[in-house]
């Protein structure tokens, strides 16, 4: 059973945050409860994924396995991936297509809206046996989640009842508010079509990976190639935006805005990040085709808790994080494309995922860079962190990207979430 958070925030703008607040066993049992299965809308899946009636595909919520499945009315249903009968997983398939799923422990079927519409020997055998009379299949189905989609793209929420904060549920529209609602639709301006999926296992705390998305400081001093190559510099023109309440937010930039000598001046002292030691003889997978209006050829929105849309060049994916323990996450991307590329387009933008994903620069560099974040800050729990570029005070959004302001917004959320706000704490 969880116990209620007492947090001495060490500064109410929460640029300090306590080490433990990433180890302790009770905050992360909260997080699986307030967040996860509370008030919010968390990321499932892409209507792309599922274009058929039965089409199905199982995802995580936090801890929970949850399958989004398309019902035979056409409709998109989530439901809770546990049999209501004794617990075990009835889906183990990561995706396919069906008319029916059946718990293996006792082939209890389900239909693929959620129903319990079978239960063997339901009334006996030979006058032995069976359910009672007052077993009603109607009541037994698997728990259902809510389920919204915007311009494609599917969330999920547990908030059903008032148990798991109903009446604190913004519909998705009102949850993404303008900001998010156009960050997406950014991306979803035609039809897309899948291209494959990366995991990758972290073991850190999920919430530092929420804050290395938000956190646009380390990208040009961690993954030098960004540097070396002008693919995301300090120097060039960019910048962070943020929703009302900061829990959803946009590292943007444009290549090409700098020169070598800006950026040769800018990283002169920066120990290890060297502008010009190499150069690339085929710079082919560095090529950026302009394809939005914007001209962006970064752009990371996040949506709080679990959602990233992510543009590198022509990398085009969504990252959704997986909580699995205190002291690990896993990051399951899905890239895609769309409909109408060419298969040249294809297959530069395949190339450059493979930069980017768990075996290339960006999410290895990431993956390590926290876990070792994760396993220092567990030997000093009376300690915390330093949150301060950019400044103190009021989070706001920059017309540069030297700041950590959408770390602090991401705390300011999760501290509301879990009922744990600062004193006068600083939106």
């Amino acid at each position: 059973m969880t116990t209620p958070l007492n947090v001495d925030w060490p500064r109410n703008d929460y640029s300090r945050v306590p080490f433990w607040l990433y180890h302790d066993e009770n905050v992360y049992a909260l997080e699986m409860e307030r967040i996860f299965r509370g008030p919010v809308w968390n990321y499932l899946a892409l209507d792309a994924e599922l274009p058929n009636p039965g089409d199905f595909r199982t995802t995580w919520i936090g801890e929970t396995s949850v399958v989004v499945s398309r019902g035979q009315d056409g409709i998109v249903h989530a439901f809770v991936n546990r049999c209501a009968h004794r617990g075990a997983q009835v889906v183990r398939k990561t995706h396919g297509n069906a008319t029916e799923h059946v718990c293996i422990y006792h082939r209890w079927c389900y239909s693929n809206e959620g129903d319990l519409i079978g239960v063997p020997f339901r009334r006996g055998l030979k006058g032995q046996g069976g359910m009672p009379s007052t077993f009603d299949p109607k009541q037994h189905g698997l728990r259902r989640l809510r389920v919204e989609s915007f311009h494609g793209v599917l969330f999920g929420s547990f908030a059903t009842d008032e148990a798991n904060g109903a009446g604190r549920l913004e519909s998705l529209y009102d949850y993404l508010g303008e900001f998010g609602r156009t960050m997406i639709a950014r991306f979803f301006t035609r039809p897309i079509r899948i291209l494959g999926y990366h995991r990758q296992m972290v073991h850190g705390n999920w919430k530092l990976y929420a804050e290395n998305l938000r956190d646009t400081y380390h990208a040009s001093l961690l993954h030098e190639f960004f540097v070396r190559y002008g693919l995301d510099r300090a120097t060039q023109k960019g910048g962070v935006k943020m929703d009302e309440r900061h829990r959803h937010n946009m590292n943007h930039a444009y290549a090409g805005t700098d020169s070598q000598d800006e950026a040769r001046a800018a990283y002169a002292d920066q120990k290890g990040v060297e502008v010009d030691r190499l150069q690339l003889r085929d710079t082919a997978f560095l090529k950026f085709v302009p394809e939005f209006p914007d001209g962006m050829n970064l752009a990371a929105p996040t949506i709080f808790p679990n959602f990233l849309l992510i543009q590198i060049s022509n990398s085009l994916a969504t990252r959704q994080i997986r909580p699995k323990g205190k002291d690990a996450f896993e990051i399951f991307q899905t890239m895609f494309a769309y409909a109408d590329d060419s298969p040249d387009m294809i297959e530069h933008r395949m190339m450059q995922t493979n930069l980017v994903g768990p075996a290339g620069y960006v999410s290895m560099e990431d993956g390590e860079a926290i876990e070792i974040a994760h396993r220092m800050s567990a030997t000093t729990l009376n300690d915390h962190t330093v949150v301060e570029m950019g400044g103190r005070g009021a989070i706001a959004d920059t017309t540069h990207r030297l700041t950590e302001g959408p770390i602090r917004g991401f705390w300011s959320y999760w501290a509301e979430l879990m009922d744990v706000e600062a004193a006068g704490g600083v939106r």
